[in-house]
């Protein structure tokens, strides 16, 4: 078996995914190396080759990083900061709303804190959230068709896109990868993003909820035009960059507290 030895600019890039948590954006990648965005590109096709990193919509992530993991996995990292996230959330939704919740371990977490609502319509591609909501408080649940991944329980696509725009809901609760000041909300997904975004057209209120771990950290796909965002609820307060962009952008953070 051959093996690979990359170059040193291929192992800068190495280097540069390792510390950015496994994926970054091929702008960011050319900003960060000071080399044109054509120069990055062309070793990441070399690296893509060697089977080192994998390509995606706008960025590369390291082979074995295109997406944030098993679900239950990431169920288990900071429990509670999500379940403190979800409480804050549920308290500031009333009996009888409509709200859109996505696939994230976050909005699990936010359908185990809604267990003592009632009368709730609930849109979701989400199979751990319906099964959680369903068959409870008088709740109407519903649920995007197609395949389910198998990884996250999450139903995409065609179909699902097409069942996301028969809803107006409330609210839309969404889950990111990552955020930071310069490309504001991230996901690893590619279809994820497309249903977000069907589903936040469709929504009088937007709001993300993601714990202090996401703040900073890059994916190589934006979720939408930042300003978008009417909320983000997140468990501690976070770093000034981020404050100051949130302002622009007239997006609210709310800090949830223990």
């Amino acid at each position: 078996m051959n093996v690979v030895h990359p170059n040193h600019r291929q192992q800068e890039i190495l280097d540069a995914l390792r510390r950015a948590g496994g994926s970054l954006r091929v702008q960011r990648l050319a900003a960060d190396l000071d080399v044109s965005e054509e120069t990055v590109r062309r070793n990441l096709k070399r690296l893509s080759d060697a089977g080192l990193v994998e390509k995606m919509h706008g960025g590369a992530c390291l082979v074995g990083q295109s997406s944030e993991g098993d679900f239950q996995e990431r169920l288990r990292r900071a429990p509670e900061a999500k379940q403190c996230i979800a409480r804050h959330v549920a308290a500031q939704i009333r009996d009888g709303s409509s709200l859109f919740l996505d696939v994230g371990s976050t909005t699990s977490y936010i359908a185990d804190a809604l267990g003592d609502h009632k009368d709730l319509m609930v849109v979701t591609n989400s199979v751990s959230v319906a099964h959680k909501l369903a068959m409870r408080g008088g709740n109407r649940v519903y649920m995007a068709g197609g395949a389910l991944r198998a990884h996250d329980g999450g139903a995409f696509g065609a179909e699902a896109l097409r069942f996301a725009n028969n809803f107006n809901t409330d609210l839309a609760v969404l889950s990111i990868a990552g955020i930071n000041a310069d490309a504001g909300f991230m996901l690893h997904d590619l279809e994820e993003a497309e249903f977000s975004r069907a589903i936040l057209n469709n929504a009088t209120r937007r709001m993300v909820a993601a714990d202090s771990a996401k703040m900073g950290r890059e994916a190589p796909i934006t979720l939408c035009d930042p300003t978008l965002i009417d909320v983000l609820v997140t468990d501690i307060a976070p770093p000034a960059s981020l404050a100051s962009a949130a302002k622009l952008w007239n997006t609210t953070i709310e800090v949830a507290q223990p």
